[in-house]
């Protein structure tokens, strides 16, 4: 029997909670079964109780106390302890039907989806073998990043490394999309759903003019000669670093990488809006094939289902 699953993963602060939440909402109105898995040992105010709560195996704040480590360390710790108790995990969700969908939230700590081996261990051990669990990961990251478009593309490549790490079929999502909707063009956005390169130059161009109007108007009044603004700076102050060659030069490498792979688009997402949630669970059904593995239901079978629904 099928199984499947959504992984619902991204920096901290992107929404993933609140995310899972609305979705829950939204199978729940469109009278969907689901199962919610709560994977963050820090975790603790939930709209909907947990099915399965990793706390009740272990616990951040225990490990940091009793084993003297740092976050990080701590996290890294549960979720190798996790792996070696995989059946606390697995056994609950044996007895779930194909109806359901899994919907397991994740931490926050973007090693676990770039270059910690653990989340691909414990992917591999839910979808392959006897329990083949069809997984969809969803990956979010804010779009008030697109402010920000170097931040931006560092988003998007950490987005990209969790797809070659995971090897799943894939949902890249910017979340909060009500923050910005009007503080940004309709036709801009579009190059930040299906990334542009270009964007990055357009942005160093523009901080080139601004920094040559700033020394050339500083040296009218002070000095002779112009300094041009790439040489111009304190190394010591990071805002005069991430203006300098070095800076422009890794974000054009980072663009270059994520151009070349051109793997990456993103969906939008506002959790207000149930037609934008249902957007996205519409692609995360279409990428684990949840609808092909339905089984034709008669008239009579909805209306039981309706009448256990209430």
């Amino acid at each position: 029997m099928s199984k499947f699953g959504c992984l619902v993963m991204g920096p901290a602060g992107a929404g993933k909670t609140t995310f899972c939440t609305a979705l829950i909402q939204h199978l729940r109105n469109s009278r969907r079964a689901c199962y919610y898995v709560n994977l963050d040992p820090a975790a603790e105010d939930f709209a909907f109780e947990p099915d399965i709560d990793i706390k009740d195996l272990i616990s951040l704040e225990d490990v940091m106390e009793e084993m003297h480590l740092g976050p990080n360390g701590g996290l890294i710790y549960c979720f190798e302890f996790l792996l070696q108790n995989l059946d606390f995990l697995t056994e609950p969700l044996d007895s779930l039907t194909d109806e359901y969908l899994v919907i397991i939230d994740m931490p926050g700590q973007i090693e676990l989806y770039t270059h910690v081996p653990l989340l691909p261990s414990l992917v591999k051990e839910l979808t392959r073998g006897s329990f083949a669990l069809q997984l969809c990961a969803t990956y979010l990251i804010e779009s008030t990043f697109v402010v920000d478009r170097a931040k931006f593309f560092a988003g998007t490549l950490s987005a990209m490394s969790a797809m070659l790490m995971l090897e799943l079929p894939h949902v890249n999502v910017l979340s909060k999309m009500d923050l910005i909707k009007d503080s940004i063009p309709r036709r801009e956005l579009k190059r930040f759903l299906d990334p542009d390169v270009g964007l990055l130059d357009e942005q160093q161009q523009d901080g080139d003019r601004a920094a040559t109007r700033a020394v050339d108007a500083e040296q009218s009044l002070v000095f002779p000669v112009a300094v041009p603004p790439e040489e111009s700076g304190d190394p010591s102050r990071a805002e005069d670093v991430m203006a300098g060659k070095s800076f422009r030069r890794l974000n054009r490498a980072v663009g270059s990488l994520i151009g070349d792979f051109s793997m990456v688009s993103f969906l939008k997402l506002d959790v207000q809006d149930e037609d934008s949630v249902g957007a996205i669970l519409s692609y995360i059904d279409d990428a684990i094939q949840f609808h092909e593995a339905q089984e034709p239901r008669e008239p009579m079978d909805e209306l039981e289902t309706d009448d256990m629904a209430t």
